[in-house]
C-alpha cells in the first residue's frame, strides 16, 4: 500500500489571480502544517495541473476514514484561522470529497499524479468496484514507471456537510463519487500515453466520462508524530 493510511480528502480548486501570491504563502506556512497536526492526518500534498482542470489538486491522507469526520477535524473546518478566511475567498471551481481509500496498490509515491473523478449509478458500484480492485489497479501498479495506483470512495453525505470554512468558498462544491489517482514516478509523456489510455478504457462503461488531470508536485508535508514513528 502505497497511500499513508485508509482514509483521505481530495480537493481540486482554482484560484483568483488576485490571491494567487497569498494562497502560496498561507498554504505553505499555515494551512499544511495545521492540517498535519490534526490527530490521524498523516500527510498532505499539493499538486499543480499540467493537463486538465482546475489547477490545483490537493490530498490529504489520513488514518482511517473516521478521521475525515472526526470532531478534531470539523472542529479547525468550523474557526478558520484570519489567514484562511482572507485566502479561501479566492477559492473557484473546488471539487472536494471525504473518502475512504478502498484499495492501494505501489511501492511509493511519484512526482507525477493523474486523478480521474468520476460518478458510478448504485446499481453498478460493486461490480466497478470489483473491477478495479480485483483487476485494473493491480495491472496499471505493474506498468513501467508507476508508482502506485489507488481508489478512492467519497462519503457524499459527510462531503457535503456545511462548515464555516466551506461557506467562505464562492460558489458551490462538487463531490466526486469515485476517484482513481495514479502516481508515476518516471517521465511525463509515457505518463500521458498510459492516462489517455486508462481513461477510455471500457471500465469506465459503468460511468461517466471521467474527468482527467495530470498533476505535478510541489509540496508535501507529514505529521509530526507520523514522521516521528
Amino acid at each position: 500500500m502505497s497511500l499513508a493510511g485508509n482514509g483521505a480528502v481530495a480537493i481540486w480548486h482554482d484560484i483568483a489571480a488576485e490571491g494567487r501570491d497569498a494562497f502560496y504563502a498561507w498554504h505553505g506556512h499555515e494551512h499544511m502544517p495545521e492540517r498535519a497536526a490534526i490527530p490521524g492526518f498523516l500527510r498532505g500534498r499539493r499538486y499543480i495541473a499540467i493537463d486538465g482542470k482546475p489547477e490545483f489538486f490537493n490530498l490529504y491522507e489520513t488514518a482511517s476514514r473516521s478521521t475525515v469526520t472526526s470532531p478534531e477535524y470539523l472542529a479547525r473546518l468550523n474557526a478558520p484561522t484570519p489567514w484562511t478566511t482572507a485566502t479561501v475567498r479566492h477559492f473557484r471551481d473546488v471539487a472536494r470529497s471525504l473518502c475512504e481509500v478502498i484499495a492501494s496498490f505501489g511501492d511509493g509515491q511519484g512526482g507525477l499524479m493523474a486523478t480521474l473523478r468520476y460518478a458510478v449509478d448504485d446499481a453498478a458500484i460493486a461490480r466497478h468496484r470489483a473491477a478495479i480492485v480485483e483487476t485494473k489497479l493491480p495491472a496499471l501498479a505493474t506498468e513501467p514507471g508507476v508508482a502506485g495506483a489507488h481508489l478512492l470512495l467519497a462519503d457524499e453525505v459527510a462531503s457535503a456537510v456545511e462548515t464555516a470554512e466551506r461557506r467562505l468558498r464562492a460558489g458551490q462544491n462538487t463531490i466526486p463519487r469515485c476517484i482513481v489517482l495514479v502516481e508515476s514516478w518516471g517521465d511525463l509523456q509515457p505518463f500521458r500515453t498510459l492516462c489517455a489510455r486508462l481513461a477510455t478504457d471500457p471500465l469506465f462503461g459503468d460511468a461517466a466520462a471521467p474527468a482527467v488531470g495530470i498533476y505535478q508536485l510541489q509540496n508535501s508535508r507529514s505529521s509530526p508524530q507520523w514522521s516521528a514513528g
